[in-house]
């Protein structure tokens, strides 16, 4: 991932107190990472910051629309796209992920980037099964239809005669 510096977010000078930052992002923002899920795509991200001499903490509230291609036609659609979550950045002695949104950085760190954030949060609102949104409401059947050849035969007809020979051996 190369690194995006519009997704920067300066903390070094900022009081203990509540910050807003909006950020935006487009088609553009997908190329930055390698192997993406998404390709297209375009949407905000309202940022409220609070920092206090303990933690920062980032409210990220992400909307918008991103491609996808449907399982069923292959046709291309937008997905709707909307996420709200929580990263807490702790201060410490050396960096440190203590779980998936809960950080340590170093009490003198410049700034903070959520370009891997965002696109994270984006990846993960992505269905397992992605439909066009023409399909709604349809049934869904993920069984196979198995049509036999002898559908019409009884079960004694359609019995190989070999099997015949060895059932009179017992």
């Amino acid at each position: 991932m190369k690194e995006l510096k519009e997704f920067k977010i300066e903390i070094f000078g900022l009081s203990n107190s509540t910050h807003d930052f909006n950020f935006t992002f487009n088609d553009d923002f997908f190329t930055h990472f390698e192997n993406s899920l998404v390709s297209k795509g375009k949407g905000t991200c309202d940022v409220i910051l609070t920092k206090t001499d303990s933690m920062i903490t980032l409210d990220l509230k992400i909307e918008g629309t991103i491609e996808l291609e449907c399982d069923r036609s292959l046709e291309l659609f937008d997905f709707p796209v909307s996420v709200n979550k929580e990263i807490i950045y702790k201060y410490g002695d050396e960096e440190k992920e203590l779980s998936e949104d809960v950080f340590v950085i170093l009490k003198g760190e410049q700034q903070i980037n959520i370009a891997s954030f965002l696109y994270e949060s984006i990846s993960l609102e992505i269905p397992m099964k992605k439909l066009h949104p023409k399909f709604k409401g349809q049934p869904e059947s993920d069984e196979m239809i198995y049509v036999s050849e002898t559908a019409g035969e009884s079960q004694e007809e359609s019995t190989d005669p070999r099997w015949e020979a060895l059932k009179k051996l017992k």
